[in-house]
């Protein structure tokens, strides 16, 4: 048997990561088993499902790598495919006619479930079963001739031949209508695989209201695709040691239903913005120098008299520090203008301070006076001055800083002066004795 999967998304305009990753899941089982990976658009919403929220899907699948290896199916193009199943269904007694309204509004078509306890096999969850009592007749065909989901995913899935279903464990409850589906039409039944929900931190489904939650945002802030993907499959799966910086052909190799786990996982974007962080220090410098630019260009802070070498120099002092493309722009930005923002916090912390003024203006003068402006010479400077006034170092560290950067955050003092340069530090330490001590 070759293993057919899907994704089969209902386009809205933005992708959830958590449908994302039920794709990832497909295409990685499919990849691992020498099968294909299938794409179906269920669009029958015709308001929602617009050409915009149709190449959102498919942007965001690009993005990602995720291939599929044959035409992409349509959901609206089926109608009579699935009136056609409601008809055969009907005619053989496991559907009926009801005027579901009672009010004269038109007939709706009612599947009739078999009436007896139903269960299916779960790659991930196991055995499930559900009492007969607990699955009601339900609506296959609404009054105005169209049909639902359950009808037109399941006929869907017989005619692509789908052998594997992966999908959220949302959908459990709807597999027991399927199944009977299935049997009602003497087609087989796929293998199912219901995910772990991704939930936030109070162990409620992640959503918006938690922080980035669609695709399109990640690339916006700067995500690598393939950091991404990597994090997202192990949102419920692990490869069974303790690796999780995995390429994507051993991603391939190892995946299988047994590692993935039936609880709810966890996200965690401070391991999202790691992971991304190692993905970045593999990364060509070439590429990265030029994400960056462009996160400078959009942001307004770019400009000509920005050299290769001075840019450069900013990466080389940033270093780790930059996880995502945008982190040039949110730590780095006073690089690239003299009218940064100062952090009031920072502020009041380390330039309200008893003495930080005299501070200032005696290290400016010790800066000044400077033949030759590097990281050294900068650090031996500001130590004598220390000495000089009988105080720790660390108390003149911090309102450099913050006069030079507007952040009391940032890489070494040192080096970052080194590429800053004389002129523009003591013209930054001026304008900040002008603007807060004056």
């Amino acid at each position: 048997m070759t293993v057919r999967t899907r994704f089969a998304p209902s386009p809205t305009g933005n992708v959830h990561i958590g449908n994302i990753r039920a794709a990832i899941y497909n295409w990685l089982y499919a990849r691992h088993e020498g099968g294909q990976f299938l794409l179906r658009i269920e669009d029958t919403d015709r308001e929602r499902s617009t050409p915009e929220a149709v190449q959102a899907v498919l942007n965001s699948m690009n993005w990602l790598g995720l291939n599929f290896d044959e035409t992409p199916v349509y959901q609206s193009t089926q109608l009579a495919a699935h009136l056609a199943a409601a008809e055969k269904l009907l005619a053989g007694g496991q559907a009926y006619k009801l005027d579901k309204g009672g009010a004269g509004k038109g007939e709706c078509i009612m599947f009739k479930m078999p009436g007896t306890d139903m269960a299916f096999h779960d790659e991930i969850k196991g055995d499930l079963r559900k009492a007969a009592k607990d699955l009601p007749d339900f609506v296959i065909v609404r009054s105005n001739g169209t049909p639902v989901f359950h009808l037109g995913n399941v006929v869907d899935d017989i005619d692509m031949n789908i052998t594997h279903i992966i999908r959220g464990d949302d959908h459990v409850e709807n597999t027991f209508r399927h199944v009977a589906i299935f049997q009602a039409l003497g087609a087989p039944i796929p293998k199912y695989a219901h995910l772990p929900m991704i939930v936030n931190a109070q162990g409620k489904p992640y959503s918006k209201r938690d922080g980035d939650a669609y695709v399109g945002e990640f690339r916006e802030k700067g995500y690598l695709p393939e950091a991404l993907f990597n994090y997202l499959v192990l949102l419920g799966w692990s490869p069974g040691d303790d690796r999780e910086v995995l390429v994507r052909d051993e991603l391939i190799r190892l995946f299988d239903f047994s590692r993935v786990q039936s609880s709810p996982a966890q996200m965690d974007m401070r391991k999202l913005q790691w992971m991304n962080g190692e993905y970045m220090k593999v990364l060509p410098s070439t590429l990265r120098s030029e994400q960056c630019r462009a996160v400078l260009q959009t942001r307004g802070l770019w400009h000509d008299g920005i050299s290769a070498d001075y840019f450069d120099q900013v990466l080389n002092v940033m270093g780790e520090r930059i996880r995502l493309f945008t982190d040039v722009a949110d730590q780095a930005g006073y690089f690239f203008t003299d009218n940064y923002p100062y952090d009031e916090k920072s502020v009041q912390k380390r330039l309200k301070k008893e003495g930080a003024s005299e501070s200032l203006a005696a290290i400016r003068e010790a800066f000044a006076g400077l033949e030759v402006f590097t990281a050294e010479s900068t650090d031996k400077a500001l130590h004598a001055v220390a000495e000089q006034k009988g105080i720790h170092p660390g108390e003149l560290v911090h309102p450099v800083r913050v006069a030079v950067s507007g952040t009391a955050a940032g890489p070494s003092l040192f080096p970052m002066l080194e590429v800053l340069g004389k002129n523009r530090v003591l013209a930054r330490i001026d304008q900040t004795l002008k603007q807060f001590f004056a």
